[in-house]
């Protein structure tokens, strides 16, 4: 497994994994590639967005943005936002623990002081790897677990 910055030519294999997590009701947001493409490579708040792959098959990616006034999640404007997705065929092999180290170091180069992870609250496998990365949970807004990671 490697890890890389995520380009413009992940986005087809990002989306497609996307909506395979979505059709499994592990996600809500949107998946499709015009998303993948403003949101995740092109949002003019992205700090870093790292992918693992292997044998040019994406496994994972993990993406870092900083939380600006009135975000989508109500998150503290400052903050950095997480956001990990692992392809279903990659579950459980080690991408999230690789990825998060290289997001962890790209958040305090930016100066963040926390990182927001708002994970589903039914997501008890999201739950447990954000804590077992050190995140802890701040709040409970309808249908989410938020946690803290204090930098």
């Amino acid at each position: 497994m490697i890890t890389r910055d995520g380009t413009l030519d992940d986005v087809e294999q990002m989306s497609a994994f996307l909506q395979e997590l979505t059709a499994l009701g592990k996600r809500t947001s949107p998946d499709d590639p015009d998303h993948v493409r403003n949101y995740y490579i092109l949002g003019e708040n992205r700090i870093r967005l790292t992918v693992a792959e292997e044998d040019d098959t994406i496994l994972g990616f993990q993406a870092l943005s900083l939380a600006t006034p009135g975000n989508q999640w109500g998150v503290e404007p400052g903050w950095g936002v997480i956001g990990t997705h692992i392809a279903p065929a990659a579950a459980r092999r080690g991408v999230g623990r690789t990825l998060f180290p290289i997001t962890r170091q790209a958040a305090r180069e930016a100066g963040l002081a926390f990182i927001d992870a708002s994970i589903g609250a039914t997501n008890a496998e999201g739950q447990a790897y954000y804590e077992a990365m050190g995140f802890r949970t701040y709040r409970e807004p309808d249908g989410l677990v938020c946690k803290r990671y204090d930098l």
